[in-house]
């Protein structure tokens, strides 16, 4: 097979979200699978140097991205890189792909998996509404998958840029949904059973209480210092409602739950609740479920680019069958 190199559109073209929330689902069931922790390299001026492989017993990748929270107002996209792809048995490149674009797809990918899994409303035929607070590349991602997946078709969207909120207006209303700014998120969480958060997370932007029946995706903050959700309303989910995170790597990454003390390595992970070591109902005659919200905590986890890679490797092998 000879080396590809995937521009941004070809990356996306090659990782529809359903499929590729299904090969997570399927990663999270394969023993080969082997991720090391990643390592993170600080940077001057306050960006990150992230360094992720990860493989199965046919596949390997390196994922190579720098984050830099500053760059958007330079113009410039917060996350940049490459996620390289290798041939086990043989150690050939099979490709190049982009790696703000599997980031961004993954990243919406495993919310979207959690949320199929946890979400109270994921077998009501209109589930949702979805609000999604932080209008960026992962605010559209999250929208793009959970319209996909889950057949989202209302969604509302805060921001601090009033530009990227009617930007991703347009865009949801494209896809046919039903869409419109929300100009106080926190005000708004009543509202809404679906919830996702993608800020920069840089300070605390949410700090009501989601609905009782609402399913969350914390997606901003990713590293310690990070924080989106203030520390009293993680601690009030801690005590009343259901916490998740997807990788034992949340247990020194997780930002928001960390700064709340909130005790990060008794929580169930993404692959417990796949693997069924624990029963996720909202059935009230259910005691092992302790009701109110379920709040999902994503990191991010090289893993998760390993199923990308995956998605895309398909999708070669069936255009030269």
């Amino acid at each position: 097979m000879s080396t590809e190199i995937f521009s941004p559109e070809q990356t996306a073209a090659a990782l529809p979200y359903a499929l590729l929330a299904s090969e997570i689902e399927a990663l999270l069931k394969d023993s080969s699978v082997q991720v090391p922790p990643r390592i993170v390299q600080s940077l001057h001026g306050g960006g990150s140097l992230f360094v992720m492989p990860a493989a199965d017993s046919r596949v390997a990748i390196t994922k190579l991205i720098s984050f830099i929270p500053s760059n958007p107002a330079r113009g410039l996209p917060t996350i940049q890189g490459d996620i390289v792809v290798f041939d086990v048995g043989t150690g050939q490149r099979l490709c190049l792909l982009d790696g703000p674009t599997v980031t961004a797809r993954r990243t919406a990918a495993v919310s979207l998996l959690a949320a199929q899994k946890l979400a109270p409303c994921r077998n009501d035929s209109n589930p949702g509404p979805l609000l999604i607070v932080g209008a960026g590349v992962q605010g559209k991602a999250h929208l793009e998958a959970f319209h996909e997946g889950l057949g989202v078709q209302e969604v509302g969207i805060a921001s601090r840029s009033p530009a990227s909120v009617q930007a991703l207006v347009q865009h949801a209303q494209s896809l046919g949904m039903r869409a419109y700014g929300v100009d106080e998120p926190n005000a708004a969480l009543a509202d809404f059973s679906l919830v996702v958060s993608a800020t920069p997370a840089q300070a605390v932007a949410l700090t009501a209480h989601p609905r009782d029946d609402a399913f969350v995706a914390a997606v901003g903050a990713f590293t310690p210092r990070m924080v989106e959700w203030g520390p009293d309303v993680c601690q009030h989910l801690a005590r009343t409602g259901t916490l998740v995170v997807d990788t034992r790597d949340a247990d020194h990454e997780a930002g928001d739950l960390l700064q709340a003390d909130v005790s990060v390595s008794t929580l169930p992970t993404l692959a417990d609740v796949v693997m069924q070591s624990v029963l996720w109902t909202h059935s009230p005659n259910d005691t092992r479920h302790s009701g109110g919200p379920v709040f999902f905590k994503s990191c991010g986890w090289a893993g998760w680019d390993l199923a990308a890679a995956r998605c895309v490797l398909a999708s070669l092998s069936n255009k030269t069958a």
